[in-house]
């Protein structure tokens, strides 16, 4: 009798584990991992997206399917090779300058305010990420993106969408801008 409950018992713990492991593994839940060709950064995107190609725009480009207005997108330029990301100025001095040269330029029609810029060190490198509410004339929009400086490279990963989709995806949007990493 004791074999027989300790067999079903036994189950149902093998079970649990399997359901708590399965929860636990992959890099995020809904997210899928992207990593350079030359294997120089990595980050996370949102399952179900696809790569688009955008000549003379951002190095990576993803977008959901379903709202196509939603993306990822990696700009790579080019700075001195001895620069950190420090002697471009403060996270609120970049989010400006990026706000005012990139995201809302003089005529562009756009209109964006810098939400929130904070810095983080991770692996020895510093990052800054930067939250803008950018207004069109026809909608609002909703960013979130992280920059860094590596070997004369400045990298800026961000994600966009509709202020209205904004609340439902704050979270993953701020796993997958947080999720930039520096490989090599």
């Amino acid at each position: 009798m004791r074999s027989l409950l300790q067999s079903p018992l036994r189950l149902l713990m093998t079970l649990l584990c399997v359901v708590m492991l399965t929860a636990c593994s992959g890099a995020g839940a809904g997210l899928n991992s992207f990593q350079s060709p030359d294997g120089r950064y990595a980050f996370l995107y949102p399952t179900g997206w696809s790569r688009v190609a955008v000549s003379g725009g951002p190095q990576v480009v993803f977008h959901d399917l379903i709202n196509s207005d939603e993306t990822v997108s990696l700009v790579v330029s080019d700075v001195d090779t001895d620069d950190e990301l420090q002697q471009l100025g403060s996270a609120v001095a970049v989010g400006e300058r990026l706000r005012r040269d990139v995201i809302a330029p003089s005529g562009s029609g756009r209109d964006a305010e810098l939400v929130e810029a904070n810095e983080r060190e991770v692996s020895g490198h510093t990052f800054y990420d930067l939250e803008f509410a950018v207004h069109l004339q026809d909608r609002d929009r909703h960013e979130l993106a992280t920059v860094v400086v590596d070997r004369g490279r400045l990298y800026t990963l961000a994600t966009s969408t509709n202020e209205s989709r904004w609340p439902k995806v704050k979270g993953l949007f701020k796993e997958v801008v947080e999720s930039f990493t520096l490989l090599i």
